[in-house]
């Protein structure tokens, strides 16, 4: 059976990247993101033939067993084809490509993934990462070493440690089958919209309830705003609705949407034409897959970082320490600079500090005992004795007490 619902393909080189190495497709059955890597043109032809062979899988299928069947085989078959072309075009080895397919088989979506490309399900208002990525900060969030949130920032969270290359004829593919039913959103992304624009804000845009194309533009322009380093494509695929069914045409973005597959920036699809125009850059891959010898490496690199950056909090946290203990010590010199003069319980006394204290600290001591009985003052000398009198020096001070004196002196 032909899907029911409305989908939108698009795809934007970004703002940094000088190519856009990405590819989507839109059909009528068949959903697809593929992210390309290996350098000018690599890139390019990899996801390219990527999404081509995927395109021959739109088509309905009888059971959702055929359907996962036929997604392994056309993924098998791109990687023998990727390892072809780099024996027939060598300046091409090392290319690769993330692969996120999505097949529609009456009320299910059979799904294939290998990479760091997502599959996301929007559902009664709450969005769920369907695929795991297949990359070195995924493996440590795994096991606990790192929270998501730091993954998202971690220097080496572009190290794929599974991906559609040119060096392996059977690749590990993740797929599974998962039930659909109508008001569902499904978003199949590249990194270039995952790794900038964070779940909340995907959420929030998802709920709006626009149509596919307008959904993708609100996400693209997110992306964008958040400086877009990387190649953006956004598949969204709506199950039922009341938007638009599919036309018929399917939608091909990126670099498969050129015959050649490479992407050359004035030819972009017209798609985002209407957003900020690339920025020209050196294109430098944003992804590698290590070979298992330096995955030992890695860990352990992790590790030395892990390491220094707890040094550095440590160091940081001594250092504020220091100039605090350093702002206090200086304050209280300069509190033992001034003078005042007060009362202990019979006698006025000149006190070194200030009369204020900080909780249980005080901040003046007795310097000098004058002698002077306080019940020889006035009521009102008394008083004001007691209540402090603040003084600008120790001779300051002194002046003080001999007036305080002569008072006493007078009659007390």
């Amino acid at each position: 059976m032909v899907f029911q619902g409305s989908s939108v393909a698009i795809s934007h080189t970004g703002k940094v990247r000088s190519n856009n190495q990405d590819s989507g497709y839109a059909g009528s059955n068949l959903f697809a993101v593929a992210d390309g890597m290996g350098g000018h043109a690599g890139g390019d032809v990899a996801s390219s033939i990527a999404v081509h062979r995927l395109e021959q899988l739109d088509q309905p299928y009888e059971s959702t067993a055929a359907a996962e069947r036929s997604l392994r085989d056309a993924i098998s078959d791109t990687a023998v084809q990727l390892i072809d072309t780099v024996h027939d075009r060598p300046e091409l080895a090392g290319m690769g490509t993330t692969v996120s397919a999505l097949v529609m088989v009456d009320d299910y979506a059979v799904i294939a993934h290998i990479g760091d490309s997502r599959i996301y399900l929007f559902r009664d208002g709450s969005l769920t990462q369907i695929t795991t990525d297949h990359t070195f900060v995924q493996r440590l969030v795994d096991s606990g070493r790192i929270t998501p949130e730091e993954a998202r920032y971690h220097p080496r969270r572009s190290v794929l440690m599974r991906v559609l290359g040119d060096m392996d004829p059977e690749p590990e593919v993740d797929t599974f089958i998962m039930p659909t039913r109508p008001g569902d959103r499904w978003l199949l992304c590249s990194d270039g919209l995952s790794g900038v624009v964070d779940d909340p804000h995907t959420t929030k845009a998802l709920a709006q309830g626009m149509a596919p194309g307008r959904t993708a533009d609100a996400l693209l322009k997110q992306a964008l705003d958040g400086g877009a380093p990387d190649n953006v494509t956004i598949v969204i695929v709506d199950v039922g609705g009341a938007h638009p069914l599919f036309s018929g045409t399917p939608t091909i973005v990126g670099s498969a949407s050129n015959p050649d597959g490479v992407d050359v920036p004035a030819a972009r699809p017209g798609r985002t034409s209407w957003l900020h125009p690339g920025r020209q850059a050196a294109n430098e891959p944003t992804h590698f897959e290590p070979a298992p010898q330096f995955l030992e490496e890695l860990i352990e690199e992790d590790k030395r970082r892990a390491r220094r950056r707890r040094v550095g909090w440590i160091v940081g946290i001594v250092v504020v320490l220091g100039l605090i203990a350093g702002g206090l010590w200086l304050g209280y010199q300069f509190t033992q600079t001034r003078y005042f003069v007060g009362a202990d319980e019979d006698t006025v006394v000149i006190f070194q500090g200030t009369q204020q204290n900080i909780g249980p600290i005080t901040l003046s001591t007795p310097y000098e005992d004058t002698g002077i009985p306080l019940d020889s003052l006035s009521d009102f000398a008394r008083a004001t004795v007691q209540q402090t009198i603040s003084a600008s020096s120790l001779s300051d001070a002194r002046r003080i007490v001999a007036d305080i004196s002569e008072l006493a002196g007078g009659g007390g």
